[in-house]
């Protein structure tokens, strides 16, 4: 049997087992006894088919998150739109909040439109989920940013391998005149403006600490972490680190980075920040006071310590 072949075969199974349990009610041991698979296949074929978007959960309710707090967050930080997710016992927040963009997208996006991306865990996680739509509907991805290796591996995983525009080009270079000789090659100009004019813009918000997504995959040392902060640094957006109002920092760093910038960022229109947990907090605040973001989708608990937060 082909690659190709036994991925349809998995698909038509997890299609048939969704059926049952969503549309029958059937219990998953009665859903497992029926296709003659153990209960916790059944699960394990449901937890994969939410996580790739085969099986998208729509709650048919204009309440489909915590409204009030929504509308406040609207009122006070003057977003276009906020969705705000539930509290809940799961600890991987970044899995949630990529799993409510991805869903949020569905939504919006039309056939043929255009998503542009940047980098980070919970970027990744929408990417996956989105896949199948994209496909579906001849959605158009493109990159913010270089770094072609973290796009493509979250690609690779949703199946999203058409209409697909990454920058050819590193995240981060040797030098400032590298950088600047990337930004003017006409094929990197002509994806970037391209990524600008995308009907939405998704980008997480990245923290300052010693496990921050720019810490992990290698793009600063943990020890500036520390010089960072004392410059003035609150959190970053495609890797531009900006102050506690959301203004973009001077740093040498910024002159060797492939990608677009806070200020072409905050002059175009319809950008999605993905992020909560304690440790957004600040960083999401900064970000909000800049009017680098049009959208945000966060949770519950982050969304009460945002509405409540004056001196972060």
């Amino acid at each position: 049997m082909t690659e190709q072949m036994q991925a349809d075969t998995d698909d038509a199974l997890l299609a048939r087992v969704a059926w049952l349990y969503y549309n029958d009610g059937l219990t998953q041991s009665e859903v497992g006894e029926l296709l003659n698979i153990s209960r916790i296949k059944v699960s394990r074929l449901l937890d994969a088919g939410r996580t790739s978007g085969l099986i998208q959960v729509r709650i048919n309710s204009r309440q489909q998150g915590c409204l009030e707090l929504e509308t406040l967050m609207k009122r006070q930080f003057g977003l276009s739109d906020c969705r705000v997710i539930p509290n809940s016992s799961i600890d991987d927040v970044n899995l949630r909040l990529g799993q409510a963009a991805a869903q949020y997208l569905m939504q919006k996006l039309s056939h043929g439109e255009t998503l542009s991306v940047g980098w980070g865990e919970t970027v990744a996680h929408s990417i996956r989920m989105l896949g199948h739509t994209a496909q579906e509907r001849g959605i158009g991805l493109y990159s913010l940013t270089g770094g072609v290796r973290t796009y493509v591996e979250g690609m690779r995983e949703a199946n999203w391998n058409r209409n697909v525009n990454v920058l050819p080009a590193p995240l981060v270079v040797s030098t400032p005149e590298l950088a600047q000789a990337l930004l003017q090659e006409p094929s990197i100009s002509t994806l970037m403006a391209r990524a600008l004019e995308a009907d939405y813009k998704l980008v997480g918000i990245g923290g300052l600490s010693e496990t921050a997504t720019v810490v992990t995959q290698g793009y600063i040392p943990a020890g500036e972490v520390d010089p960072l902060r004392r410059s003035g640094a609150r959190g970053d957006i495609l890797f531009r680190f900006y102050d506690r109002q959301g203004q973009d920092l001077s740093i040498p760093l910024h002159d060797r980075v492939v990608g677009v910038d806070l200020e072409q960022l905050r002059n175009t229109d319809r950008v999605i920040g993905a992020a909560g947990g304690p440790a957004k907090v600040g960083p999401i605040l900064s970000a909000l006071r800049g009017d680098i973001l049009d959208i945000l989708i966060t949770d519950e608990p982050t969304a009460l310590a945002l509405l409540d937060a004056t001196e972060i």
